[in-house]
C-alpha cells in the first residue's frame, strides 16, 4: 500500500520526477518526460503495478522500516534518508542528474556505523503497471525491454531475479558506498553509456548550488521560499520551458472520491502564475523560456486558445481511464489526459495578459510577438468576454457567467490598454478604455450582492468563491473599499474550515453541486494564501502573518505541499507537489516581508 501524501519526497532532472517514501520505495516515475507513461505506478495500485524499494532488509511479513531521518542536501533536489538498525546506521542519497543524455535515476547506499544488511527489491512495469517487461542480461548490465521502452540497471552488487523482481542483498559497513542507477533508452537504439554516479552526484549538487544563487528573496521565508523555488523548477520541463501543475496524475481531492485528475500539462494560468514569481525572485531566465514556450504553444491559432498544453506545447490532451488501476487508497477511476483542455475559461485571458504585462515592467527582453499575442487575445475577448464559461475550477456542470472570469477579462484589458500607452504596442486605446469600464460596469451591477455586501461565484448566484478574493489583488478594485472588505469577511464566515483555511466553494456532498461532481473536497491551499494577503492587503497583518504560518506547518517535512489539506482527515490530497500550492506561499511570503508581517 502507497504511504500518505505528505510520505513522499520529489526528485527530478526537469524532464521528468521521481517520488520516494519514507520507507525508500519509489512509487511513481515517468520515463522519459513527466507525461510519459509511468515505470513504477504503485502509487496509484499496488506493488504489481512497480516500485523500487531501497532500504535495510527485513522480513518477508514486515513493514518495511522508514527512515528516521530525511531531508534534502542542503538547497538540492538531493534527497539524504537515514536508518537506524540494532545493526548500525545506514544512509541511502536519491537523485535524478540535470539529463545530458540518457535519464537516470541514482541511488548510493553509505555505511555510517556497524553493518547493516540491505535489500534492493527492483519491480519495473511499464506502461503504468499493466505490461511485465522482458528482463535479461546484455554484457552484464540488467536490461528491461517492452515495446519502444528499454530500462537498464546498473551496479556493482550482485543482483538475481525471482518472481519477476531484481532483487540485491548486500551488507554495508562504515565508508562502503554502492551505487544503483536506473537509465531508459528507447529499446531500438544502443545501450546507455554506463553511469557515473559519484561524478553525477557532485554534478547535481553543484547545479542546484549556482542555481539557487540566483534568488534574490532574503526575508525571514527564505528556507519555505527557496525550497518553492526549487519545487517550481523541478516541475519546469526543461527542453521547451512549459511547466506542469504537479508530476503526478489522480491523486484524489477526496480520498475514495472521483475527483482524481491528470495535472501533467501545462495550464496558461498555473504557468503564468509561477512566471511571475521567478520574475519577482530573480529567475528571468525562466520566465523568458516559459513566454517563448507560450508562443510557440499558441502560435497560429491565438483565437482558440486552451486552458493547457502538453508540456511541448501539444494540444490534444485525450482523457481515458486506467481500470486496471484501483487508485491511491482506492481513489478510483486513475485518469490520464484531461478532457478539461477544451473548455472555455475566460479568465486565463487575464492570467496570459497579466504575465506578459510583468515580464514587460520587469525588463524582459521585448519580443514583438508577445505584445502582437497579447493584442490578438484582447480582440477576441472584445467579442466573448459577455459569456458564460467554465470557470477558474474547471467545473463540469453547466457554464455560468463567474465573476472571477469576469474579473479576469478586466485585467487583460486593462494591462494591454497600459502597454499601448507605455508606446510598445498599437491598439484602439478608447475603444478599449471604454471595454475596459463596460466590464467593471457589469461585474459590479450582477456579480456583487448588495445586501451581503460581497461579490458571488456568479451573476445572479447565493454562492461564495474564493477566487473573488483575487479581487484586490488584480486591482479590480481598492483593498478598501467596501466591497472588497464585506467580500473578504463573507468568504472567511462561509469557506472558512474549522482550522482556519478556505475552500474554493460549497461542494454538497454525495449530490452534485456547482462543479457537477459527487463528494466533498479539502481546503485549496492556494485559496488560503490569498486569504493571507487580502488580510494584510487591509490591514489586518498580525492575522495574515498567523495564517500564513499555520499554511507553512502543514507542508510536510521537506517542505512540500499538495493541492489541498483535508480538515477532517489532517492530510495532504491531491496531486503532489503541486505548483498552484507553492507560487502563492512565494507569493505570500514576497507580501508579508515587505509589510514587515512577520514574527521573531
Amino acid at each position: 500500500m502507497a504511504g500518505r501524501i505528505e510520505d513522499y519526497a520529489l526528485i527530478g532532472d526537469m524532464q521528468t520526477a521521481a517520488l520516494v517514501c519514507r520507507d525508500g520505495t519509489v512509487d511513481w516515475l515517468c520515463l522519459p518526460r513527466f507525461d510519459s507513461h509511468a515505470i513504477f505506478a504503485g502509487l496509484l495500485g499496488t506493488e504489481e503495478h512497480g516500485f523500487w524499494r531501497l532500504g535495510p532488509a527485513h522480513a518477508a511479513d514486515a513493514e518495511p522500516p522508514r527512515a528516521a531521518r530525511r531531508g534534502y542536501r542542503g538547497d538540492s533536489l538531493i534527497l539524504e534518508s537515514e536508518w537506524d538498525t540494532p545493526r548500525g546506521t545506514v544512509r541511502v542519497t536519491d537523485f535524478m542528474p540535470p539529463r545530458d543524455g540518457a535519464p537516470q535515476l541514482i541511488r548510493i547506499v553509505e555505511g555510517v556505523s556497524g553493518r547493516v544488511p540491505m535489500r534492493s527489491t527492483l519491480r519495473m512495469r511499464f506502461s503504468y503497471g499493466r505490461v511485465v517487461p522482458w528482463v535479461h542480461k546484455h554484457e552484464g548490465r540488467t536490461v528491461a525491454v517492452a515495446g519502444p521502452d528499454s530500462v537498464w540497471f546498473d551496479t556493482e552488487a550482485e543482483t538475481y531475479g525471482k518472481s519477476l523482481t531484481t532483487y540485491s542483498d548486500f551488507t554495508v559497513a562504515p565508508g562502503d558506498r554502492i551505487a544503483f542507477t536506473i537509465s531508459w533508452e528507447p529499446s531500438h537504439k544502443e545501450p546507455p553509456a554506463l553511469p557515473e554516479p559519484e561524478q553525477s552526484l557532485q554534478a547535481t549538487e553543484d547545479f542546484w548550488r549556482e542555481w539557487v544563487e540566483h534568488c534574490t528573496y532574503h526575508g525571514p521565508y527564505r528556507e519555505a521560499v527557496i525550497r518553492s523555488l526549487i519545487t517550481l523548477k523541478a516541475l519546469t520541463y526543461a527542453p521547451t520551458g512549459g511547466i506542469v501543475a504537479a508530476p503526478t496524475t489522480s491523486l484524489p481531492e477526496d480520498i475514495g472520491g472521483v475527483r482524481n485528475w491528470d495535472y501533467r500539462y501545462t495550464w496558461l494560468r498555473d504557468a503564468a502564475i509561477t512566471l511571475s514569481s521567478l520574475l519577482r525572485t530573480g529567475y528571468r531566465e525562466e520566465a523568458r523560456a516559459w513566454r517563448e514556450w507560450l508562443l510557440r504553444a499558441v502560435a497560429g491559432d491565438p483565437e482558440n486558445l486552451q486552458i493547457m498544453y502538453g508540456i511541448a506545447g501539444e494540444r490534444e490532451l485525450g482523457e481515458a481511464e486506467l481500470d486496471w488501476l484501483p487508485g491511491y487508497e482506492n481513489s478510483a477511476p486513475v485518469r490520464v489526459g484531461n478532457g478539461a483542455a477544451h473548455q472555455l475559461q475566460l479568465d486565463v485571458y487575464g492570467e496570459v495578459t497579466e504575465a506578459l504585462h510583468l515580464g514587460h515592467m520587469t525588463g524582459l527582453a521585448r519580443n514583438d510577438y508577445a505584445s502582437l499575442l497579447q493584442l490578438k487575445l484582447i480582440r477576441y475577448l472584445e467579442r466573448h468576454w459577455d459569456e458564460p464559461d467554465e470557470g477558474i475550477w474547471e467545473v463540469r456542470g453547466p457554464r455560468r457567467h463567474f465573476v472571477h472570469s469576469k474579473v479576469m477579462a478586466w485585467v487583460a484589458v486593462d494591462r494591454t490598454i497600459k502597454l499601448i500607452e507605455s508606446g510598445d504596442a498599437d491598439g484602439p486605446l478608447e475603444r478599449w478604455r471604454e471595454l475596459r469600464d463596460d466590464i467593471h460596469r457589469d461585474v459590479c451591477e450582477k456579480g456583487y450582492d448588495k445586501e451581503r455586501n460581497t461579490f458571488t461565484q456568479s451573476y445572479g448566484s447565493k454562492e461564495l468563491d474564493a477566487s473573488l478574493l483575487l479581487i484586490p489583488q488584480m486591482g479590480f478594485l481598492p483593498p478598501d473599499d467596501k466591497r472588497v472588505i464585506g467580500t473578504i469577511e463573507a468568504i472567511q464566515r462561509e469557506l472558512s474550515t474549522s482550522d482556519g483555511f478556505i475552500l474554493r466553494y460549497p461542494t454538497e456532498g454525495e449530490s452534485e453541486g456547482v462543479d457537477g461532481l459527487p463528494g466533498d473536497e479539502g481546503a485549496f491551499l492556494a485559496c488560503s494564501f490569498w486569504m493571507a494577503d487580502d488580510l494584510a492587503m487591509i490591514g489586518r497583518v498580525d492575522e495574515a502573518r498567523k495564517l500564513f504560518e499555520k499554511l507553512l506547518a502543514l507542508r510536510n517535512d521537506l517542505g512540500l505541499l499538495a493541492e489541498e489539506w483535508d480538515p477532517r482527515l489532517k492530510r495532504q490530497v491531491g496531486n503532489f507537489p503541486q505548483a498552484f500550492s507553492h507560487v502563492p506561499l512565494i507569493d505570500t511570503a514576497l507580501r508579508l516581508t515587505a509589510s514587515g508581517a512577520y514574527g521573531g
